[in-house]
């Protein structure tokens, strides 16, 4: 056997190895940074295992096949279940052709996937909802399948186990609107870290299942495609060019005061410290994106030069890929044909992003009609990507002649009805392959909570939750106030929160607890007792504003709204008096003031404190509120007119 045969075997072997499987995958360790490659003219479908040849990533990594057409046809959001099923939305009515004909007709679908013989592929497909209009999102619960068909939001169930929806009843009719684009219409049903279940797009609302009814609170328009959270419950979003945007503080506190004339803490758009961010390195020509004939769109190689149709951000919490992947956020751009990965850091003063690769991206294929829509976490611990696999991408409502022109001169229109879901893995993956959650006793999913896999915890948590378990509060207790992981302690003040079972005692350890994001969720939790008059924990609140960390003086900015009257104004004073000149700190406590703003302007005009910085700044902005700025004209002093 000669020396590169006997190499050629060696890797084939690990790679069985390592993922337990011989899967059909894309080809590891090619030349990195690849650059921009040499391809033939036209774009014709490939078949899913041609496909894979196509795909580019850094050493070591690779993607395999999950499920391809016509298992899987045009997904554009998935999830989970206890069971390790793949879930699925299916939407057959977008851009079936150049006009969109069909656009409105009921053929979209939620699919179940599974794989019944343990080989790491789907091959049972069943229909568990079609006759749909746009159905775009779906989250699985204890009690039934969520489903986002705008405008109305939907709890199915399958009542006699057999996959099927049974049943429907309706959760709202806000949830975006009927005739709403497509591409930016409400999506999403993210369960957080505080258990509201958060949305993007044109979607103004949150749910939250409590004693087994949904309540649906207003919160702000934010994003356009999917939503994610970190370890600490910060949510991220994005749009269009924008790769990736972070609400620093819960965008629904800012839905609280119909005065603000600004919202700095809620979507903060991280490119703002570096341009870069929104830099794209594809692999291929991309002369199909709506406006590559203006200067600046492609480069001179035809290759985009930014993202233009950037979506789908998450942020990966799993265990089974390199630990230096954890807590980064991977967005999807379909009209470049890859997925790139953002490193977020925390450097002290404010989180930080920038791309992870230097002329790189995570992956990128070659094929034009890889159309990345939706990336997952997931129970065994990898990272799945929906592949909507088709040529048009672009709404009929912003296709420029342009693009008309491409699409049919590459003959891009047909053919539609594929898909395909990726997994992503490393040369040392090994994937969790068991069902622990699928029949876990309350205790076992306490137990849970300290998983290393963030799906595990998260859905750990949403179980106990949903399940009201107030039986096991005692571990819950234990584990809030004595985890050595501080992501245990959160999920346990958190989950003890959702139950109704938190107590003041567990609040005030929280609040001095090392992790700063402990600390942060042990403010939001102890809203629910602000409102008291003279109750104990507001002491322990209002110790925080000693706190040394920024993320902790953001939100205590926020949460001192919940105290009453004359409390909640002395406050946010002095809070403004010594941070008004984080600009977040200002918007945030100016939220919760709701028509008390008049007063505590007064109180830091009169406020015998020589001026600083930070109170010029705090004076000048509450005077630009809406009613107050004759009270604050000729007071804000030189640093008035310059707050942006």
């Amino acid at each position: 056997m000669s020396v590169s045969r006997f190499h050629a075997v060696v890797v084939f072997l690990a790679t069985v190895v390592a993922t337990g499987h011989g899967y059909q995958s894309s080809i590891a360790n090619r030349p990195w940074p690849p650059g921009l490659q040499k391809i033939p003219e036209g774009s014709p479908a490939l078949s899913a295992e041609d496909a894979l040849k196509t795909f580019f990533m850094p050493p070591g990594y690779r993607v395999e096949l999950v499920a391809s057409e016509p298992l899987i046809q045009e997904p554009v959001a998935i999830d989970w279940d206890t069971d390790g099923r793949l879930w699925a939305v299916e939407m057959p009515g977008f851009m079936a052709d150049i006009i969109g004909s069909n656009e409105h007709e009921p053929i979209g679908r939620v699919v179940v996937l599974e794989d019944t013989n343990d080989d790491g592929k789907m091959d049972r497909r069943t229909v568990f909802a079609d006759g749909l209009v746009l159905a775009r999102s779906l989250k699985i619960l204890d009690r039934g399948v969520l489903v986002g068909e705008p405008p109305n939001v939907w709890l199915m169930r399958d009542t006699n186990g057999d996959l099927r929806m049974d049943t429907k009843e309706l959760v709202t009719n806000q949830y975006g609107r009927f005739e709403g684009d497509p591409q930016n219409n409400a999506n999403g049903f993210y369960w957080g870290l505080d258990n509201w279940m958060y949305t993007a797009g044109q979607s103004d609302i949150q749910l939250r299942l409590k004693d087994g009814v949904f309540e649906v609170q207003k919160t702000l328009q934010r994003g356009e495609w999917g939503v994610s959270q970190d370890d600490g419950g910060r949510t991220y979003r994005n749009t269009n060019e924008s790769a990736l945007h972070v609400d620093l503080v819960p965008t629904s506190y800012y839905a609280r005061n119909p005065n603000l004339v600004r919202t700095r803490g809620s979507y903060e758009r991280l490119a703002d410290d570096n341009s870069e961010l929104n830099t794209v390195w594809p692999v291929r020509p991309n002369p199909g994106t709506n406006r590559a004939y203006q200067i600046g769109i492609d480069r001179e190689d035809g290759s985009l030069a930014k993202f233009t149709s950037v979506c789908a951000p998450l942020v990966y919490r799993g265990d089974r890929l390199p630990a230096e992947l954890y807590g980064n956020v991977f967005v999807a751009e379909p009209a470049a044909n890859l997925v790139s990965r953002i490193v977020v850091t925390d450097d002290g003063t404010a989180l930080r992003a920038r791309k992870a690769y230097d002329r790189g991206e995570f992956l990128a294929s070659t094929d034009e009609r890889f159309r990345p829509v939706y990336v997952s976490n997931a129970p065994d611990g990898a990272m799945y990507i929906a592949d909507m696999y088709r040529g048009i991408i672009e709404h009929r409502i912003s296709i420029t002649m342009y693009l008309r022109d491409q699409i049919l001169a590459r003959k891009l229109e047909q053919p539609t009805g594929l898909g395909r879901v990726y997994r992503v893995v490393h040369e040392t993956t090994r994937r969790d392959t068991t069902r622990a959650l699928a029949h876990a006793s309350p205790a076992q999913l306490v137990e849970t909570l300290s998983h290393p896999n963030g799906w595990r915890r998260d859905t750990a948590q949403r179980l106990l939750v949903e399940r009201g378990a107030k039986s096991v509060v005692p571990a819950l207790v234990k584990l809030a106030e004595g985890a050595k992981d501080s992501r245990a302690r959160l999920h346990a003040l958190w989950t003890l929160d959702g139950v109704d079972a938190i107590q003041p005692a567990t609040v005030t350890k929280a609040l001095e607890d090392e992790s700063r994001d402990v600390r942060v969720s042990a403010i939001r939790i102890a809203e629910r007792w602000m409102g008291e008059a003279n109750h104990p924990v507001q002491a322990a609140v209002l110790k925080r504003m000693d706190d040394t960390d920024w993320a902790v003086h953001q939100q205590l900015a926020a949460s001192l709204g919940a105290l009453p009257s004359g409390p909640r104004e002395t406050a946010a004073v002095a809070l403004l008096e010594r941070y008004a000149d984080d600009p977040v700190v200002m918007d945030a406590a100016l939220s919760g003031l709701r028509g008390s703003e008049a007063a505590v302007l007064e109180r830091l005009m009169a406020g015998k404190r020589a001026n600083t910085p930070q109170r010029e700044t705090a004076i000048a902005m509450a005077g630009r509120l809406p009613g107050h700025a004759t009270v604050a004209r000729g007071v804000a002093g030189p640093r008035g007119g310059a707050i942006k």
